[in-house]
Parts: structure tokens; C-alpha cells; sequence
């Protein structure tokens, strides 16, 4: 009895590496998952559940957080040095810590298009974990893990008043226009210089066609790799754009437009990945000696090695697979480094790779709303050595910043297009030498109809000359989703090079003459396109290449070093300065939140006290020091020489801040120094000092001692906390000064509405 051919192995056809296995929320049923545990109105008050439903509840959450890569039992490197946990070593509360984080991660998954407040979060939280809902929140919040995005619930909540300070951002593609929308909501005044007459920078979508029958082609990045937890998918939900899942059957062709056998195909597709695992094998035994080393030489000496592909049609064959693998990582395997190619494997975004409906413009689109950007404005030089930053574009104009993000292509700064003053250090200049910047080109067609099949999202086509097995060796049919039988050819590795000189007409010839040879002898007419477009991405100065890749005597940690801000001026985002997520669109988004953190961490640092002692002036407030005095004649705690005001609106809060202040002087009793707090003018013998410090603290101060020498010793030895001048208490604490001020009016207001109305 004859049995029916295999399927053919889907394994290696996508344009990715080997994936790692890993634990992946199924973004298909994931709304549905969270409607169980979470329902779809009022949120439900989970201090009313039974322990059961709780575990369950903070299990499935949990899977969430590991998808979104939190580990499990332990906190980020970014949380441990945030201090979201105090104490840092309390186990139990740094356990509570990840369950509460894990909720908020998955109520603001559950409904992406929604702006998810602090205040939702304690509905369903108990009471006593408010200062973890405070912590967790506001990293979230910061590093971009909520709350990002497209939706008009989130640019609500954009700050109206821009008073954090300046940043110039170089460069309109996702990274640029990511980081530009968070520092937006953070309050940061933001210019975006980009020198294209376009946003997205290798995100490119163009209009192929007749007028008025036009398709949508992504002649840039195209592919949303892995959907699982994927921020584009989260942007694509936010603006109800349906992802159409790249269809698994890839079937291959011969040189002579014939079926590759498909026993032949599952047969070589194994010797491929053996030859893979054998490489990684190697690389183990040879230990630093691998880092030297590409790996295509290592794959050609263990192909000899094993005598793997000997035949004619098996080597074609091989090659196929090795080009689809140049392709993923837009470099010559010559190039490859044997040690570090795959580094980011563990990284990878888990589910379907996917096409967005109508082209991934429309997701540029929506990020540049309220953006601020000028085109046109290529930059020439980057001055970051004072106390401000410069930035020349071409043509001498010049524009002056507190902050600049570069997200420049690894191309563009490897050309040394960009001048930077001072020098970049060495360091970073070395990795900026050492990763490689490879090419991908592409011949977008666009048929009077679909004639490849309407079932078929990629096919493949093998070649003889093994130099140019990368030339038009995937098409990729785009019918589903651009509105046109568009079909694209691509063309990797050392073709992609030649490819940038060859004659476009030539390269049309080439393409159409496979596709007639394919599909004439099965009696399937290939017609003319309607219309042709050949991409040159090397010879664009504005990136000079497609993505990265970590070439041979590179390693994951210059994807690091890059990434490192110079004197707390400059930052870099982009793809290449993402180790986890390199050479993708969703890498590029993410490295642009993740600098929007960077930046906002800087300027509390090093800014925030210019910054908001000018917000003090410029809203006609007090000096800093009368704002002090003002507040201090109403204290909400004081005893001894001590004196306490809060935050009023987080008064149920015992880990929030406030502050103290110590006053000096001859007293003879409590009764004295009240009496001397009453008056707006203090005694020439009396001075103050300050300190910021939690209501919690405050009342262990009080309960702890009867003698101010004691709580003093309790405040500076076990606390910790250094007593300041108003000077530095206004530089430092400055935000929280406002703060305080702002909901103590607020709350006097309230107080005297509720009286009229009483009295009315």
C-alpha cells in the first residue's frame, strides 16, 4: 500500500532564526483568556475571591509577565535598580511585588485601547499592598510596559504643559517616533529632525498601480516577526488593523521550474538543521577561538566533513536554506560571526509571523499624530560637550536642545555621515566598527491578478550558481492584504550586494523569466506587471543597508555599547541597539521606549531641579523658600522640633513621600515653638533644614522615642536620610513641593465648594 507524501517542513522557510522554545501567551485567544479571569465591564474586587481564584488568577498572570519577558520568581535588572522593592533583600515583599506586577501587565492587556489608571488598579488589589500598586505602576508606566501606544485614550493623557525640558530627536523612523510620543506623555518638550520628505525610515509603504486601483507595498520592513507580546500587534490592536497570518506552505522550485521532491525536501531540510547544531557544537569545543571564526566557513567544512549534499539537486537545495538564512540576518554567512550569531535566539518573539493589513504606513501614520517633525533636515553634526546640546542639519541650520536621541542607522553611522562634538569614546566607536550592517533588496511587482494561487503566501525558487543562490530565491505574495496581486522577490546575501548595481530592467527580465519558467509548464499564463519597483537600500545615504547582524569578532555586547548614553546628553535607539530584538521593527520601537525611560531617569538626575525651579517662577509661585514656609504654618504631623506635610491626595499611602522639616533654635518648650511657627518671619536665631521622608517613617520617629536626639539618631543612622538647606531641598525636591502645594489647593477648594453648597 502506497502511503501519501509527507508535508512539506515549514522549519527554516520563515525569515527568522531558530526559534528557542519558550512559554508564549497565544495572542488568538488571549482577549478571550482575560475576559475569564478579568470580564469585560467593572473590574472585579479581587480581595472578594476565594484563595482559589486567586492562584489561578495569579498563574495566568503570571504566564503574561514571562511572555512580555519578566521572569517569573525575580525581578528585571532595570526593577532591582529602580528600587521597587524596599527593603531590597525582604523576600515576601519582593514576591507580593511580582504578583501585583503581573496583575498590571495583564488588566492593561486585557484592553489595549484603554488608559489604565493607578486608581483601577487599587479597585482590585487589597488596600495594604497600595504602596507595591504605586511602585509597580510607576515602572511600568516609565520603561513603557503600559500605557504606550497609539490610542486616544493614551494621547489623553499627554501632558498639556511641557516643563520637564528639550529633546531633539534625530530621525522619524520607530524608534525615533516612539521614544517622541513617550517623552511627550512624560512632559518633555520633543523636535524630531528627520531627513527624509517622509516618516519611517526603512518602514516604507508606497502606492503601486493604476490611479484609482492602488495597492499598498512595503518595500521596507515588512514582516511582523512573532505576534506573541509583540508591540506592533499591541498598536495594531489599538487601531482595529486585522494581522493576516503568514500561511506555513512554502512550496520550492527547481532551476528548471519543476516541484522539489518533497521526501528531497524534508531530507535536506534535516542535514540543514544538523549542520546548524553541529556549528553550535563547535563553537563550544573551540571556546574564545570561535569568536574568529564566520559561520560559513564552519558550516563549508562540516558539509565537507559529513559529505552532506553531494548531489546536484541536494546542494541547490542547501544553498536555498542557507540563503533564507542570510536573509534573516541580512549579512553573507561569510560574515557571520560562528560564536554570537544567534545570540538573541532566547529573545525571540514567540506565535505567527504576520503581515499588517494595508501596509505598516498606517502604523507610522498613527505614531506621528500630535509629533512634532521636520523633514527634510538631514544632520550633519551632534555637539553634545556643553551645558546644552547642538544639532546642525544640512544647509547650517541649527538647533539647540537639553537632549539629543540619535537613531540614526548603524549604516549612516558607520559612514561617518553624522560628525559628533566631542569625539564618540572609543568604545562605542569600536562596536560601531565591529557589528556588521547587511542588505536586503527587494523587486515589488504588482499583476493584473493573482496568478500564483490565492492560497500561497510565499514560494521559493532555487539556483544553480551558488554565489547567487540569495537572487529572487523567496516571493512573498502580498494579495491578502494590499489591496492588488503585488508579488515581491527578494534577493540576500552576496546577490543583495550585485544586486544595488544591476540594471532594473535586466532585474525584471530575471524575475519574470523564473515565474514563466514555473508556472508556463502548468499551463498558467504570466502576465506583465502593471507596474515595477526595485529597492536599493545600500545606496540610500540616509541608512546605507538594511538591519544588523553580529559580524565575526562581534558579540551581543555591542549591541550594549551602543545603546549607552555619552555624559547623560546623548542617547541612541534604533535596532542595532537592541541585543534582545536586533534587526527588527518591534526591536526598533522598544529601543525607542526604552531611551524615553533613559532620558527621563537623566533628567531627574541631572535636570530636574533647573527644570522645575524655572516652573516655580514661571507659574508665579513663591520663591522656593516661601513656597516652605507656607506649607510648614499647617503641618499635618509635627512633634518636638520636627514638623511633617503630605501629598493629601495620597493620604492612604504609607510609603509615599513627603517632608520634614528640623527647626534649630533656643526653645524652652513646644509651647514656644509653636508660637514661633505662627509668624511668616522666623527669629534671626532660628534656622531650617529638610529632608524628604515617607509617612511611614514619620510616625515610627514619633512612636520610637520621647527625646529629639533620639529621633535624630533614628532619622540619620537607621533611615538613613541626610538633612538638606532649602537650597537643595529645592533642586531635589522641587516636584514633590508642587505636588504637595498643588493638591493642598486643590483640596481647599474642594473643601470650600462642599461648604457653599452646604450653606447655600
Amino acid at each position: 500500500m502506497d502511503h501519501p507524501p509527507p508535508p512539506p517542513p515549514t522549519d527554516g522557510r520563515r525569515p527568522t532564526r531558530r526559534a528557542a522554545k519558550r512559554t508564549n501567551y497565544d495572542e488568538s485567544v488571549f482577549d478571550a483568556l482575560l475576559h475569564d479571569h478579568l470580564g469585560d465591564s467593572r473590574p472585579p474586587r479581587r480581595r472578594n475571591r476565594t484563595a482559589e481564584e486567586r492562584q489561578r488568577e495569579t498563574e495566568t498572570e503570571a504566564m503574561i509577565a514571562l511572555s512580555l519577558g519578566f521572569p517569573i520568581d525575580a525581578l528585571l535588572d532595570a526593577e532591582a535598580a529602580a528600587g521597587v522593592v524596599h527593603p531590597p533583600g525582604d523576600a515576601a515583599a519582593r514576591n507580593d511585588y511580582i504578583v501585583v506586577r503581573n496583575h498590571i501587565l495583564a488588566r492593561w492587556r486585557a484592553n489595549v485601547r484603554s488608559y489604565l489608571s493607578k486608581s483601577e488598579i487599587k479597585e482590585t488589589v487589597s488596600r495594604q499592598y497600595d504602596h507595591l500598586i504605586s511602585s509597580a505602576y510607576d515602572f511600568l508606566l516609565e520603561h513603557g510596559y503600559i500605557n504606550f501606544g497609539v490610542s486616544p485614550a493614551v494621547r489623553a493623557q499627554f501632558l498639556d504643559e511641557h516643563d520637564k525640558g528639550s529633546v531633539i530627536i534625530v530621525g522619524a523612523g520607530l524608534a525615533g517616533l516612539a521614544a517622541a510620543r513617550q517623552l511627550l506623555s512624560f512632559g518633555f518638550k520633543v523636535l524630531v529632525l528627520e531627513g527624509r520628505d517622509r516618516p519611517g525610515g526603512r518602514v516604507y509603504t508606497t502606492k503601486m498601480g493604476k490611479q484609482g486601483n492602488f495597492a499598498s507595498v512595503d518595500l521596507g520592513g515588512s514582516v511582523i516577526t512573532g505576534i506573541h507580546a509583540n508591540p506592533l500587534g499591541v498598536l495594531a490592536r489599538q487601531l482595529g488593523i486585522p494581522l493576516h497570518k503568514i500561511r506555513d506552505y512554502c512550496p520550492l522550485f527547481r532551476p528548471d521550474g519543476g516541484h522539489v521532491d518533497r521526501s528531497l525536501d524534508v531530507e535536506v531540510d534535516l542535514v540543514f538543521n544538523k549542520l546548524l547544531e553541529n556549528a553550535a557544537r563547535l563553537r563550544e569545543v573551540l571556546g574564545e577561538s570561535a569568536d574568529g571564526i564566520s559561520l560559513g566557513s564552519a558550516i563549508d567544512r562540516l558539509q565537507l566533513l559529513y559529505g552532506a549534499a553531494r548531489k546536484t539537486e541536494e546542494r541547490e537545495l542547501l544553498d536555498w536554506h542557507l540563503a533564507n538564512l542570510e536573509y534573516a540576518n541580512a549579512g553573507c554567512l561569510s560574515d557571520l560571526s560562528l560564536a554570537h550569531w544567534d545570540q538573541d535566539d532566547p529573545y525571540e518573539m514567540g506565535g505567527d509571523h504576520c503581515f499588517l493589513a494595508g501596509g505598516n504606513w498606517r502604523l507610522i501614520n498613527a505614531l506621528c499624530e500630535d509629533v512634532p517633525v521636520l523633514y527634510k533636515k538631514t544632520v550633519t553634526r551632534i555637539a553634545y560637550g556643553g551645558g546644552f546640546v547642538e544639532v546642525v542639519v544640512a544647509g547650517g541650520q541649527v538647533f539647540q536642545a537639553d537632549m539629543v536621541l540619535c537613531t540614526a542607522p548603524l549604516g549612516v553611522l558607520k559612514s561617518g555621515a553624522i560628525k559628533f562634538d566631542p569625539e564618540l569614546p572609543a568604545q562605542k566607536l569600536q562596536a560601531i566598527q565591529r557589528l556588521g550592517f547587511g542588505l536586503l533588496n527587494k523587486v515589488a511587482m504588482i499583476f493584473p491578478y493573482v496568478f500564483w494561487g490565492e492560497e500561497i503566501d510565499t514560494f521559493g525558487c532555487l539556483s544553480r550558481d551558488r554565489s547567487r543562490r540569495g537572487e529572487f530565491f523567496l516571493f512573498y505574495g502580498y494579495h491578502t492584504v494590499s489591496g492588488g496581486a503585488v508579488l515581491i522577490a527578494l534577493v540576500a546575501g552576496e546577490a543583495a550586494l550585485s544586486f544595488e548595481r544591476s540594471d532594473p530592467v535586466a532585474s525584471l527580465h530575471s524575475v519574470l523569466g523564473i515565474l514563466r519558467g514555473i508556472y508556463g509548464p502548468k499551463g498558467v499564463f504570466v502576465p506583465d506587471p502593471i507596474q515595477t519597483m526595485c529597492t536599493r537600500w545600500g545606496s540610500d545615504p540616509l541608512c546605507c543597508g538594511s538591519y544588523s547582524h553580529v559580524r565575526v569578532g562581534s558579540s551581543g555586547s555591542d549591541y550594549n555599547i551602543l545603546a549607552e548614553n555619552v555624559g547623560g546628553r546623548l542617547f541612541f535607539a534604533g535596532e542595532a541597539t537592541n541585543r534582545e530584538h536586533p534587526a527588527t521593527m518591534h526591536g526598533a520601537f522598544l529601543s525607542g521606549l526604552r531611551e524615553a525611560s533613559c532620558i527621563l531617569q537623566t533628567w531627574r538626575k541631572n535636570f530636574m531641579g533647573k527644570s522645575d525651579s524655572k516652573r516655580l517662577s514661571q507659574k508665579n509661585l513663591r520663591s522656593c523658600s516661601e513656597v516652605l514656609a507656607h506649607l510648614f504654618k499647617e503641618p499635618d504631623l509635627a512633634f518636638g522640633v520636627f514638623s511633617f506635610v503630605f501629598d493629601p491626595s495620597e493620604a492612604e499611602d504609607p510609603k509615599a513621600l513627603g517632608l520634614m522639616r528640623v527647626t534649630f533654635g533656643n526653645y524652652s518648650s513646644r509651647k514656644e515653638l509653636d508660637e514661633h511657627r505662627q509668624s511668616s518671619e522666623p527669629p534671626p536665631q532660628e534656622f531650617y533644614l529638610y529632608a524628604l521622608i515617607s509617612r511611614e517613617q514619620a510616625h515610627q520617629m514619633k512612636t520610637v522615642s520621647d527625646n529629639d536626639k533620639g529621633r535624630l539618631e533614628l532619622l540619620c543612622k537607621k533611615f538613613g536620610i541626610k538633612l538638606m538647606g532649602y537650597t537643595d531641598t529645592c533642586a531635589l525636591g522641587s516636584s514633590l513641593i508642587v505636588s504637595i502645594s498643588g493638591a493642598r489647593r486643590g483640596r481647599n477648594r474642594k473643601l470650600q465648594t462642599m461648604h457653599q453648597k452646604i450653606w447655600s
